[in-house]
């Protein structure tokens, strides 16, 4: 028996990277997975990647909008019959130090991050609380754990998770629905491995573990959380960085 049989989960930026991953496994572990993402050509081709309808959906969702992600919600019930999880993972990045930072560029990441974490919770937390039980992800950063340069925006909505997760376990415990959240440290990437040599190579030093992480290794933490194995885990951040930071 599978860890996730029978059950539904969404996952927010889905079409790739970590949301990919995270999704991939789910459906490795028995579930059906609504893939929600801004971007329609890639929400369908990630679709077909995953097996296809009688496995997967996909529904272009911008996070930040409540009708989308009540929109994406919706589907994961009317579709597959329930909504058991749901991972908070759709993000950006618009990286520039303090000083040229422009309010456009901190106002897209905190609404993207944090309102489209907060949209993502509320709505599954209805939906939850009324069938008793229910398990939310929420993909924080080890940005929001020590701030980075650059990213005052980033570092700032990725904290801002933690403290929601915390604040919204608490809310939701009583009705069965657990939530907690992950920090991955430096995960191989398309992104990622996009950096300069020599700022991908100073990162890598920092990392007890000595390497990059894999996004195969988020989604097993992210499979844990979902699952009745963390059945006595809520309000909890898990760090995911090969000890980078500790």
């Amino acid at each position: 028996m599978t860890l996730l049989d029978n059950r539904v989960a969404v996952v927010t930026g889905g079409a790739q990277g970590l949301g990919f991953a995270i999704a991939e496994r789910y459906i490795a572990e028995g579930a059906r997975v609504v893939v929600g993402d801004l971007d329609k050509k890639a929400t369908d081709a990630a679709v077909e990647r995953l097996g296809g309808p009688s496995v997967a959906r996909g529904v272009r969702c911008d996070v930040t909008s409540a009708d989308d992600v009540d929109a994406l919600v919706r589907t994961a019930v009317d579709e597959f019959g329930s909504l058991d999880v749901l991972v908070n993972n759709a993000g950006i990045t618009r990286d520039a130090t303090m000083r040229t930072m422009t309010e456009e560029q901190f106002d897209q990441v905190i609404s993207v991050h944090l309102k489209g974490t907060w949209n993502g919770t509320r709505m599954a937390a209805a939906v939850m609380r009324q069938q008793k039980r229910g398990a939310i992800v929420n993909i924080s950063s080890l940005s929001g754990k020590v701030g980075l340069v650059g990213q005052t925006n980033y570092s700032a909505a990725k904290a801002g998770i933690v403290g929601m997760t915390k604040a919204a376990a608490k809310e939701m415990a009583h009705h069965g629905v657990r939530i907690n959240a992950i920090q991955p440290g430096l995960i191989r990437s398309a992104m990622t491995e996009a950096l300069p040599s020599d700022i991908w190579e100073a990162k890598l030093a920092e990392i007890p573990l000595g390497r990059a992480g894999e996004p195969s290794e988020i989604a097993s933490v992210a499979l844990f959380l979902a699952s009745d194995l963390s059945s006595f885990m809520t309000g909890t951040v898990l760090e995911v960085t090969g000890g980078r930071f500790m």
